[in-house]
């Protein structure tokens, strides 16, 4: 298959012809690293795309800048059978090109440097092995299954990094000068602080939000940075071979009056559509599972925790102002709304530039400006 020139597109694409990382992208055959992958046309269940038997198809997908889903909880595309579907949650993708480069160039990595990066399908991996060389490249994944299908798919294309099955959450396999992460993490492991070289740098995202965090060791054994004027989202880090249950949508979150019952001064959000509103409130208040449902012209949105608060927001139109129904110890759209009256009263959140001290205990600060938040 001639896939160089689509490689080439895509390196065009993704990065400037004069940076290190564009030759990386234009020679590693994508396609060796995704030969299945799980799609979700419908929006419903997942639906298995097998690309030796489409190979037009398999390029195309393939050396575009967009992620594929290679597993969807426990079931690996490469396990399936062609006309297979599946229901479930991702985890784990070849996540697009152009997010790959962005997060290793916030690393500023130089050709000296030992990195440690996550594997899913390897490609990444590959990425790393092509600018640096194979000898300076460790990768890490929690699935022993996806390690050997990574190192045997970077030996078929010529590159031998160090693979270990290592949960990245725990003790690390070395000491490096970078590390960066292609999952998101909440909190930053401390073991990333012990694993990290003097001066060396983390980039990683924090869990539930579309937050970058770059942060260079200190002198104490803490580091110093800051969140990115950039975003991006990954898949959270998992210890097994899936997540966990998402909230329940009981029956009373689905159509109950709840405990309290009011109407938003705004028009109706979908947190994750606005990442700098969801990363606020994740912050504050971790693990907030979001839905969404419509049905005609009327649209509603959840916001479940596990700890039993929902809120529900319905609304008919754009620009109406939604009834929401809230229940349990917290009033989630309540704590929405404050965070919405401060953009609209300041005219931004303070999350994004936001300076970042990492503790050598793993405590995360955030500050800017007079705002401060200590991050669990």
């Amino acid at each position: 298959m001639n896939w160089l020139p689509l490689a080439g597109r895509l390196a065009r694409e993704v990065v400037r012809p004069e940076s290190r990382w564009h030759s990386a992208v234009a020679e590693v055959p994508r396609h060796v690293f995704v030969p299945r992958w799980w799609e979700q046309p419908g929006g419903d269940g997942w639906v298995l795309r097998d690309g030796p038997s489409a190979p037009a198809a398999w390029l195309e997908a393939a050396y575009s800048n967009r992620t594929l889903v290679t597993r969807v909880d426990a079931c690996h595309a490469d396990n399936a059978s062609p006309g297979d579907t599946v229901a479930g949650v991702p985890t784990s993708s070849a996540t697009l090109p152009g997010l790959v480069v962005q997060m290793y160039r916030h690393a500023m990595i130089s050709d000296d440097n030992d990195v440690l990066v996550t594997t899913g399908t390897g490609y990444g991996t590959a990425l790393a092995c092509a600018r640096l060389g194979s000898g300076r490249v460790t990768s890490v994944d929690v699935d022993e299954e996806l390690v050997k299908l990574a190192a045997d798919r970077l030996a078929e294309i010529g590159e031998s990094p160090r693979l270990e099955v290592c949960d990245i959450t725990g003790d690390l396999p070395g000491e490096y000068d970078r590390i960066v992460a292609t999952v998101s993490v909440r909190p930053v492991p401390v073991s990333w602080l012990r694993g990290l070289r003097p001066g060396g740098r983390l980039v990683t995202t924090l869990a539930g939000t579309g937050l970058i965090l770059t942060a260079d060791k200190s002198e104490d054994g803490g580091a110093e940075g800051r969140i990115e004027w950039d975003r991006a989202g990954f898949m959270r880090t998992r210890h097994g071979a899936s997540y966990g249950p998402p909230v329940a949508l009981g029956q009373e979150a689905a159509e109950g009056d709840g405990e309290e019952v009011t109407t938003s001064r705004y028009p109706l959000l979908y947190p994750p559509d606005a990442w700098d509103v969801m990363s606020m409130l994740e912050l504050s208040f971790p693990g907030i599972d979001y839905r969404l449902g419509q049905d005609g012209d009327e649209r509603t949105v959840w916001l479940l925790h596990p700890d039993g608060s929902w809120a529900r927001a319905t609304a008919s139109g754009f620009l109406d102002s939604p009834t929401v129904h809230q229940a349990g110890p917290r009033r989630l759209w309540n704590e929405l709304e404050r965070i919405r009256n401060r953009l609209n009263r300041e005219g931004g959140l303070p999350v994004y530039g936001a300076r970042a001290r990492l503790d050598p205990d793993g405590t995360l600060t955030l500050s800017r400006g007079s705002w401060s938040l200590a991050v669990g």
